[in-house]
């Protein structure tokens, strides 16, 4: 049977390295403070979500339309606001699950169904809660065996200057679009087309230019900015103070994933990876996903992308042996092996079979045996 496109199966191998990994990140998160939440894999359909373009629809039977879940953030924001609407803040959530697209783009290898793990840090809006949010998406890959680049950006730095230009929103999101792909040809013909000229065109072509070291900060104060655009970056100013800004790369094009998104936004590259592993960002009160909620910021990380990158760390999987008894299966886990039981008496069957799965050793009761010697008579139990 063909699998629908964008999905695919997970055989042993890469299933119990994946479950490791799994197990790995939400200790990291825990021991951090981030308490685990499940989240439905259904939710009501609403046209003002996110995804809502991208997500797979159906109609249950009482006609109501629902939406698999295809993003994390608007789900953690509702559950706060339903489960949690006193608190304690800061309120630290993790959690794990899969998502569903209808299409997806080249950053998760085109994949519709796949799996997230994330946090939430939400009730709180200070450059102490970015940094914390820094160091935990570090340490956490670290945990892992994973060394990555942390690249960090403020998308309204650049609302705030496109806004104070007066520019008109289809421009306004094209702009956001080429200043964040970096791509300096498509910018020059945009900024041809519209016909900006004077110093907002210098401008921008300086933002493109702005990627680097803690060196990009103090070339963008000397911009032409406004309160709001030189609010954004006293920002990230004081998180790379508290973080370490040798640590991160900064890049003032960068937009945002989701609309919602309004405050610093960072991603994650692994050593030797193109595609990005890690991303998140800050959410305010007043703007998209927050609405009626509260400020949050967060991050999520793509296990189908850790699992390739992850240096392979997965501890040897312990001796499977073949159980003769009860008894013996019992032993053998007691010791910390995998025992599997016995189906039939046809000893040459049990060969066979141990032959295929690279099983050496047998037991019964307390004793050790190799397949080897197995009889007829060794095989009843």
């Amino acid at each position: 049977m063909i699998l629908p496109q964008g999905t695919r199966d997970v055989l042993p191998p890469e299933w119990a390295w994946r479950e490791h990994l799994r197990g790995r990140v939400a200790a990291q998160f825990s021991s951090w403070g981030y308490q685990g939440v499940e989240l439905p894999a259904l939710e009501l359909q609403n046209p003002q979500h996110p995804q809502d373009s991208r997500a797979f629809k159906l109609i249950d039977s009482g006609g109501e339309v629902l939406a698999l879940r295809s993003e994390f953030t608007t789900a953690v924001q509702r559950l706060v606001r339903l489960r949690f609407p006193g608190g304690p803040f800061p309120l630290r959530l993790q959690y794990g699950g899969r998502l569903w697209l209808r299409s997806q783009a080249s950053e998760l290898g085109r994949l519709r169904e796949f799996t997230q793990l994330g946090v939430e840090l939400i009730g709180v809006s200070t450059p102490q809660a970015d940094a914390e949010l820094l160091a935990l998406s570090l340490s956490t890959l670290e945990t892992v065996g994973v060394r990555a680049q942390l690249e960090v950006g403020h998308p309204g730095f650049l609302d705030a200057l496109l806004e104070d230009a007066g520019l008109p929103e289809p421009l306004k999101w094209q702009l956001h679009d080429v200043l964040d792909r970096k791509s300096g040809p498509d910018l020059s013909a945009l900024l041809t087309s519209a016909r900006l000229g004077g110093e907002l065109e210098r401008t921008l072509n300086m933002v493109n230019e702005l990627y680097g070291g803690p060196e990009v900060l103090e070339q963008a104060r000397r911009l032409p900015l406004g309160a709001r655009a030189a609010a954004a970056l006293t920002h990230l100013e004081q998180v790379a103070e508290l973080f370490g800004s040798v640590n991160l790369l900064f890049d003032l094009g960068m937009s945002r994933r989701y609309l919602y998104y309004s405050g610093f936004t960072f991603r994650a590259y692994a050593e030797g990876s193109p595609r990005q592993i890690l991303g998140g960002g800050r959410y305010d009160s007043q703007d998209g996903v927050a609405q009626g909620g509260l400020s949050g910021a967060g991050f999520a990380l793509g296990l189908e992308r850790l699992t390739e990158v992850a240096a392979r760390h997965l501890p040897p999987e312990p001796e499977v042996v073949l159980a003769l008894d009860t008894a013996g299966a019992e032993h053998a886990r007691s010791l910390g092996l995998i025992a599997e039981g016995c189906w039939t008496d046809d000893a040459d069957e049990l060969v066979r079979y141990a032959a295929l799965r690279g099983i050496q050793q047998t037991v019964r009761g307390t004793t050790f045996g190799t397949v080897e010697n197995l009889s007829g008579a060794e095989a009843r139990a």
